[in-house]
């Protein structure tokens, strides 16, 4: 039977059988045991599934990504070893050297320079679009080199929100997959697949751990892409893979496999960004509760983003659950249950107001972390987005001088009162 979602939080991705443990079992262990080479070579030729090393996959590992994937709609799904490289596979599964990407500006600093910069080393071009650019902008970004569109459903820390339809649809007009990071908003608040999205990651760090526990990413594939259809687009999912004995991912797996399985048989063999099985145990726990632990978040965002709103010493809000937000209309749209808990303001004055502001804050503490039980904040263009230039902080929509608060699941009121006393320090 179909199950809510709320109930996928709690229930999907592992049913025990009669006398087996209730709660997923940590299977910490390097290597599996197997009686004969012969099966355990059927493992290696990919002609079995199982396990035979924990860098490639794990059992607790498969249970937590499967959870994952009946929450965003998925027909396969992995986790990683955090969200960056969550991205970076999802992207690298179907680029290489020569070929290009089309990528939404307002993204996460560390992504941005994965993109622009550890990538362009490996010889991959970038152009990066305005999130609100309209269709013909869209359309004259790409090139015949074009492998994926990459965005995020809300860009960490601007809170733009990404037009996902229109991007899914100038990507397919394209022949090309749409990858969407739906951290911020989760598959409670947002499933990208049901606007066209093709594969979805996540930093599994934030709202799904939830409590800071532990670092880890997550990939999943919505299955509705058809790679044979442009077959000369992606080779390496298309044309034999002479390091499985000259398998064809997309025949032998299928549009709800192909990328999944190449993802993990390639580059987790080859990277071993594997999620530990203790981080998954932990993350799973998070899940148990994100449904619950969401409109809390964003119950207590949109109460500090109104108070901040009015206030004599902001000079902007960016919160896109907010009426009268350049994004609500989008939110209104994607995001109609709430957005998130984070909430991105300029104080007046700059740089140094919003640091003394941020040092007189006594229940907020200033983390490289965001999207917390506890909350959090930090000033974005001194942290997280320190590698870039001015002018890519403002094509980004991060200003200098930003805070980023991630309300956490506190009082309200507490925190509109920490507030206040900050800025009036500020």
């Amino acid at each position: 039977m179909a199950l809510d979602l709320d109930t996928l939080c709690v229930q999907a991705g592992y049913t025990p059988g009669n006398g087996e443990p209730r709660q997923i079992p940590i299977i910490q262990s390097t290597t599996f045991k197997y009686e004969s080479s012969e099966a355990m070579g059927r493992l290696f030729d990919l002609e079995d599934s199982g396990y035979f090393y924990t860098r490639l996959q794990n059992p607790t590992n498969d249970m937590v990504a499967a959870k994952i994937c009946a929450l965003e709609g998925g027909t396969a799904g992995m986790l990683t070893s955090s969200g960056q490289a969550a991205n970076f596979f999802a992207l690298f599964n179907l680029c290489s050297c020569g070929d290009h990407i089309v990528c939404s500006s307002s993204i996460y600093g560390g992504t941005f320079n994965l993109i622009s910069v550890t990538m362009a080393k490996m010889g991959i071009e970038t152009t990066f679009v305005n999130p609100d650019c309209t269709e013909d902008e869209l359309n004259a970004a790409f090139r015949p080199n074009t492998k994926c569109v990459f965005g995020e459903t809300i860009a960490n820390p601007a809170l733009t929100v990404l037009n996902i339809e229109l991007f899914a649809k100038c990507a397919h007009a394209h022949g090309v997959p749409l990858i969407v990071d739906n951290t911020f908003a989760t598959p409670v608040n947002c499933r990208p697949g049901e606007w066209g999205a093709d594969i979805v990651t996540h930093s599994t760090t934030k709202y799904m751990d939830g409590h800071g526990a532990g670092v880890g990413g997550a990939i999943v594939d919505m299955g509705k892409f058809d790679w044979m259809a442009h077959a000369e687009k992606f080779p390496g999912l298309t044309t034999p893979d002479d390091s499985y004995h000259g398998i064809v991912y997309a025949e032998k797996f299928g549009m709800g496999g192909a990328f999944i399985t190449k993802c993990t048989a390639q580059l987790m063999r080859d990277f071993g960004s594997i999620q530990s099985p203790q981080n998954a145990f932990l993350l799973n726990l998070g899940l148990e509760s994100l449904h619950v632990r969401m409109p809390r978040h964003c119950e207590n965002g949109l109460a500090v983003a109104s108070f901040l709103s009015s206030h004599d010493k902001i000079e902007k809000v960016s919160y896109p659950s907010l009426p009268g937000d350049r994004f609500y209309p989008m939110a209104q749209k994607y995001l109609p249950k709430g957005s998130c808990g984070v909430v991105s303001f300029e104080i007046k004055g700059g740089r140094p107001a919003a640091e003394r502001f941020m040092k007189a804050l006594k229940l907020a503490a200033i983390e490289t972390h965001v999207a917390d039980a506890r909350t959090c904040c930090l000033c974005p263009a001194a942290s997280t987005h320190r590698q870039m230039t001015d002018e890519q902080l403002a094509e980004a929509g991060v200003p200098a001088g930003m805070v980023r608060l991630s309300c956490g699941l506190e009082s309200s009121a507490d925190l509109i009162s920490d507030l206040e006393q900050a800025l009036a320090q500020a």
